[in-house]
């Protein structure tokens, strides 16, 4: 389906409206604190309706850390980049374009939310799946063939995997919004980007 068409854009804005809905239920009740009929409700779609979209409410409660557009910026990013980019360097604008404070706090949420209802574990990694594709994506329109797949691969592996503990709050990383008193020593979100990259570029 053409992603610039008029259907296309309801779909989305259906599926956000209702994973929106979801996220929020789950947040205030816990995921056993509500059933697909009230997420319709609140969304105000009917039952059918999200029966079109997930396949469960777990599902849902997951895709809410989907960027509702997942290559919004996307064309622009690839125009501000000189003809010389690398993968490295598209990949590193990509990442300060989509990993937003509000993508990183979601995806916190989720986690602790996994932590009590395991059964939410499957649909965030198949969230976090459709990022990893996104970002193949971007980087398959920019360069047109001019780089393997297998090296695709292994390098959004490697920075998706240098994201991970960030998630998961392994790593203190400031977000913007945060309060530096509490972690001082503690680098920006930004900052830590810089020095992963830095490492790929230097071979580690």
């Amino acid at each position: 389906m053409d992603k610039h068409s008029l259907r296309y854009i309801k779909k989305e804005a259906t599926a956000h409206a209702l994973s929106e809905a979801a996220f929020q239920l789950a947040l205030e009740r816990g995921l056993d604190g509500f059933v697909v009929d009230e997420v319709a409700q609140r969304a105000g779609y009917s039952r059918r309706t999200f029966a079109n979209h997930f396949t469960c409410k777990e599902e849902a409660v997951a895709s809410a850390a989907f960027p509702s557009d997942d290559m919004a910026g996307a064309e622009e990013i690839m125009t501000e980049l000189p003809e010389s980019a690398t993968p490295l360097d598209v990949l590193h604008h990509w990442l300060k374009a989509q990993f937003t404070a509000e993508l990183f706090r979601r995806m916190r949420d989720l986690m602790s939310l996994s932590i009590r209802y395991p059964t939410l574990e499957p649909y965030i990694l198949s969230t976090f799946r459709r990022l990893l594709t996104a970002a193949r994506e971007t980087i398959s329109c920019h360069f047109q063939g001019r780089y393997s797949e297998g090296y695709s691969h292994l390098l959004i592996g490697a920075v998706y995997g240098a994201i991970l503990p960030v998630i998961d709050g392994s790593l203190q990383i400031l977000l913007p919004g945060d309060s530096p008193e509490e972690t001082p020593d503690a680098a920006t979100f930004s900052e830590y980007l810089d020095i992963t990259f830095g490492y790929l570029r230097n071979g580690f």
